[in-house]
């Protein structure tokens, strides 16, 4: 009994560090949004939104390539436009480098 009991509790860790690696935890307003990582990492697991610009937010490249933007275009903390215009912006500064 006690090997099952210990493959149990192995494997519910691998499940909350598989969660932890694969999603972010993005802190807005009074709710917690997951967004899924690109890749795995640690990087930016929990990110709070409280008291930052929208281009604070979305100047992160990590955020940007998993989605930011439209976490927070469905939030409605910005607008189409504004997005595409900051699309646009990223894609000229990938272009230059």
């Amino acid at each position: 009994m006690w090997f099952f009991k210990k493959i149990a509790i192995i494997a519910f860790i691998v499940a909350i560090l598989y969660v932890l690696l694969g999603y972010h935890f993005i802190i807005m307003d009074k709710s917690i949004k997951m967004l899924k990582k690109s890749t795995f990492t640690l990087k930016y697991t929990i990110y709070s939104t409280k008291g930052k610009r929208v281009e604070t937010v979305l100047s992160v490249p990590e955020l940007w390539e998993d989605g930011i933007g439209n976490l927070l275009l469905k939030k409605g903390k910005i607008s189409e436009e504004k997005l595409e215009l900051y699309r646009s912006k990223m894609e000229e500064e990938e272009e230059e480098d």
